[in-house]
């Protein structure tokens, strides 16, 4: 399952960056501005990103589809070191399987420089700014998880308050990093593109940013045996992972 939801991930990311970015397309015939754009694919990646979750698969096992998380919920205790491995292998497995679906029948579309697999690169400002910018977001993101998690009416939305900053990251912060956030993402552009360019940055980042903001909270929190990274709770949740997130606070 964690294959499958970030190989349709990559194919969603694949197909709107051809859309919003080979010159070729109507789209970007239509709206040359790169800003406006980004907000576009900004919002295309947060719809993809709310399906997922709150699919039935994305639901059961937990939707990480990012070996980042993972890496949480492993040092917040809720997965065995071998577990974690098996979700990371998939992860990345599946993701390198989304760019290789969408470039078969995208074809030169996805080749174009302009798009060139959607890889993400740093930008102008170098790499020690794109490294600033993916630990930043990643320390926001999981923060912001974490956070609304621990508040019983807000949990089962959590999915949306990380969509939401996955529009805004995309849009605002994509020119210094390219918004990756997830380094299966940023690997499986690259094994298409094969362009290695700083893939450092994308492997180090968004874990070290993740589990910063772990430890932060565990330090802040009255009850740190309670903090979950889920991005769904429902009512029937059939999710590996438990949590008393919908509990009452003091329960």
């Amino acid at each position: 399952m964690e294959a499958a939801l970030l190989a349709v991930f990559m194919v969603s990311a694949c197909c709107f960056g051809v859309l919003l970015g080979n010159p070729q397309s109507p789209v970007t015939r239509v709206i040359p501005w790169p800003f406006p754009r980004r907000c576009l694919m900004g919002v295309a990646m947060a719809q993809t990103a709310v399906s997922l979750f709150f699919s039935p698969w994305g639901r059961r096992s937990g939707a990480h589809i990012n070996p980042a998380v993972t890496l949480c919920f492993l040092r917040l205790g809720r997965i065995s070191p071998s577990q974690a491995a098996a979700y990371a292998a998939a992860q990345f497995a599946g993701g390198a399987a989304g760019v290789a679906v969408a470039a078969s029948f995208l074809g030169a579309a996805i080749r174009h420089p302009a798009v060139n697999y959607v890889v993400t690169t740093p930008g102008p400002f170098g790499r020690s700014v794109a490294w600033a910018a993916e630990f930043g977001i990643a320390l926001a993101m999981m923060t912001t998880v974490l956070s609304v998690n621990r508040v019983p009416r807000l949990a089962p939305y959590t999915g949306l308050f990380a969509a939401t900053l996955v529009a805004l990251y995309i849009t605002f912060e994509a020119p210094l990093s390219g918004m990756s956030l997830n380094p299966a993402r940023t690997l499986a552009s690259a094994l298409s593109a094969r362009l290695w360019t700083s893939l450092w940055v994308y492997f180090t980042a968004p874990p070290l940013g993740m589990l910063a903001a772990v430890e932060i909270q565990r330090l802040l929190s009255r009850r740190p045996h309670r903090l979950c990274g889920k991005w769904a709770h429902p009512a029937d949740d059939p999710s590996v992972f438990r949590c008393d997130c919908r509990k009452p606070r003091g329960i």
